[in-house]
């Protein structure tokens, strides 16, 4: 499953409060070092000053035995508490005789003990011995502890305030550094829907203004490519119409000549042929008669000739292969210095117009190219009916395509067009031997049955229509 992704704001606002926490742990650990050295050498001195007071007392109960623990005591009861010690004095029987009183700084108050326990200093207890009685200092450290403890408190509570601030200004500052983008992603989520009418202004920051002039730079050259396609598209159908246009031309004037011109010429031989039974008796109409004849059989392979370029046999009546080998026997007689080998099936069906134009359109195109730019010497074409589809295939042993296409060569791509517009399939490969391959595959829904007549397979060389 995808991971949810967290927002920019929230991952910097982590890392500058993980950043701080880390500071804080830091500084914590160096305080805790520094007050617990402090404490130390504060016990420690005070500690030393009341071992000198009480070695003092205690010299001078020795000298004087009668008065001395008396003077001890009072002594003691006089001066009360000591500056971080506790003080105790025990008779030789172990009972307690005096305990110095409690502070009365921060009373009743005392520092937890996990952190007592860390922060204490530890001093040795001293013991002194004034003759009939023990006296006990015993170093406390519990109100410095204390002070230790309430400036941590008081340190925390400020810190903790001013990471809150520090918070609150961060976030406000990156909602800010932030907000260009979502304006960003507004315009990319329009370019993303194919928009990109969206131009994004300047920030005042050198990443955002960089990423802000990327993709202005991108829309521009987006738009200027959508655009550019559309007239090409526009272009495009306007070619189609054109050529939709033409085809109806070519078959209105094919009407024609078949219909006007074709059967005028049929009328003028059968009155040739009337005359030329009719004149046996008369040389020089029989003459003018037999070259009105002949003259109206070359019209007629001429009208013939016409026909087939306007409008080439068999393209809409089903007869696709006898179309094939027509064209193949007249472009041999335009080339006849190249050798052609045609060869095609019967059809079984009528392949409508549409299927057989574009068929005969990539054949003249394909032979259109060997002419022109192969060099080659023989090609072949093989016309196949396979199940549900029309196999088209022209091969020369010519040079092949070039690594790079010239400019202009629309041939191809008016004939991928074609090919496409038919949900066909249309390859150029460079055969073993050199030359060139042009494999179409056209659908075509084709009866069960096979044809049972035989594949026509026709050589032309160096003839003429």
């Amino acid at each position: 499953m995808r991971a949810r992704s967290t927002t920019l704001g929230t991952r910097v606002g982590l890392v500058l409060a993980a950043t701080l926490a880390l500071l804080l742990l830091v500084g914590a650990g160096w305080w805790v070092r520094e007050t617990r050295k402090s404490i130390h050498e504060e016990v420690l001195a005070a500690s030393h000053v009341a071992q000198q007071w009480v070695a003092v007392l205690v010299s001078e109960t020795l000298r004087d035995r009668a008065d001395g623990p008396e003077r001890l005591m009072a002594h003691l009861r006089a001066v009360g508490r000591l500056r971080a010690n506790h003080l105790e004095v025990h008779a030789p029987d172990g009972a307690r005789l005096y305990v110095s009183p409690e502070s009365t700084y921060k009373p009743g108050r005392f520092a937890p003990d996990w952190f007592a326990e860390r922060m204490t200093p530890a001093l040795p207890v001293r013991h002194f011995d004034a003759g009939d009685r023990q006296i006990v200092l015993r170093p406390d450290a519990s109100r410095a502890v204390l002070d230790a403890w309430d400036d941590l408190t008081a340190g925390l509570g400020t810190a903790f305030a001013l990471l809150l601030v520090v918070a609150l200004a961060a976030r406000f500052a990156l909602h800010r550094a932030l907000a260009p983008l979502a304006q960003i992603d507004a315009a990319l989520t329009r370019g993303a829907d194919g928009r990109f009418d969206v131009r994004l202004p300047g920030y005042r920051v050198a990443e955002l203004d960089r990423l802000a002039a990327s993709y202005n730079r991108l829309a521009d050259t987006l738009d200027d490519t959508r655009a550019h396609n559309l007239r090409l598209e526009e272009d495009q159908a306007f070619a189609r119409a054109v050529q939709a246009r033409l085809e109806e031309e070519r078959r209105v004037i094919a009407r024609e000549l078949h219909d006007e011109l074709g059967q005028a010429i049929t009328a003028v031989r059968a009155i040739s042929g009337a005359i030329l039974q009719r004149s046996d008796d008369h040389p020089q109409l029989h003459g003018s008669a037999q070259a009105i004849l002949a003259m109206t059989g070359q019209m007629q392979d001429g009208v013939r000739t016409i026909l087939q370029r306007l409008r080439p046999a068999g393209a809409d009546t089903g007869q696709l292969d006898r179309a094939v080998a027509d064209y193949c026997r007249l472009w041999s007689g335009h080339h006849p210095d190249i050798r052609i080998d045609c060869r095609t099936a019967p059809a079984g069906a009528p392949t409508g117009e549409a299927l057989g134009l574009t068929v005969l359109r990539l054949l003249q195109e394909s032979l259109t190219n060997v002419a022109r730019h192969s060099g080659a010497t023989h090609v072949e074409v093989r016309l196949d009916f396979q199940p549900g589809a029309v196999a088209l295939e022209v091969r020369d042993n010519g040079r092949g395509l070039p690594p790079a296409p010239r400019p202009g060569r629309y041939g191809l791509t008016g004939m991928r067009e074609r090919v496409a517009e038919l949900h066909g399939e249309l390859a150029f490969d460079t055969t073993p031997g050199g030359g060139l391959r042009v494999s179409a595959r056209l659908p075509h829904p084709l009866p069960t049955e096979t044809p049972t007549e035989i594949p026509t397979e026709v050589s032309f060389h160096g003839q003429h229509s």
